[in-house]
């Protein structure tokens, strides 16, 4: 079970924080209008938190400390970037994402390595791909057969320096390709891995949780 941090209880927040308290998480939703929380449905278990979701002391009062993830989807662009920042750079959460209404800014963001996710074709389940790993893992493409998957794949932080063929070579997949300040590009045979890259591999669906489970962790030093 991890916790999870959702900033703006409107109805994709409410959305969010139901579907992760199913899901067996615990969940944290700060909006600075105390009615919002109307939209949760009875018997919510989760933290309630009235405030500013940009706030590091309201931040703390929801968990944020221990959180896996963060998304803020409070209904303003620039206090949903700001929380999402301010939940990466100083609290250090492993996962955000912030709803962005501008597709200009949301351009810009995706190129500072913030994962952003427009309005304009919004729902809440592309946050869940963003924030959840086996959402990730359950792929973009699949192959007509069912037998192969597109699918983002999470590395540990100890992969950042080395080339992708030994990322491929010890996970036993083909990366695709890359998406490293919001463009995507064709990894070649000297491309490294970069701290911030998304990595869209093509791996056996029969195989998903062991690559995870590879992948998590840092690679072997050698001797």
């Amino acid at each position: 079970m991890a916790h999870f941090v959702i900033m703006g209880c409107g109805r994709v927040g409410a959305t969010l924080a139901h579907t992760l308290e199913d899901a067996g998480h615990s969940v944290a939703i700060i909006d600075q209008d105390d009615r919002a929380f109307r939209r949760l449905r009875t018997g919510f278990s989760g933290r309630k938190v009235t405030g500013v979701g940009f706030d590091r002391e309201t931040l703390k009062q929801a968990g944020v400390e221990d959180a896996y993830a963060f998304a803020a989807v409070s209904s303003g662009d620039n206090s949903n970037i700001l929380a999402t920042r301010v939940a990466r750079e100083t609290f250090h959460v492993p996962h955000v994402v912030a709803r962005i209404y501008d597709p200009g800014r949301a351009e810009i963001y995706q190129r500072l390595g913030i994962p952003t996710v427009a309005a304009v074709r919004w729902s809440a389940d592309q946050v869940l791909r963003r924030i959840l790993p086996e959402q990730h893992l359950a792929g973009d493409f699949r192959d007509p057969s069912g037998r192969l998957v597109l699918a983002e794949v999470d590395l540990d932080p100890g992969w950042v320096g080395h080339p992708i063929f030994v990322i491929e070579k010890a996970a036993g997949v083909r990366v695709a390709y890359l998406t490293r300040f919001g463009e995507g590009i064709l990894p070649a045979a000297g491309t490294l891995y970069q701290d911030g890259d998304t990595v869209h591999a093509m791996l056996s669906v029969d195989r998903s949780s062991e690559v995870a489970h590879i992948l998590a962790k840092s690679p072997a030093k050698e001797s």
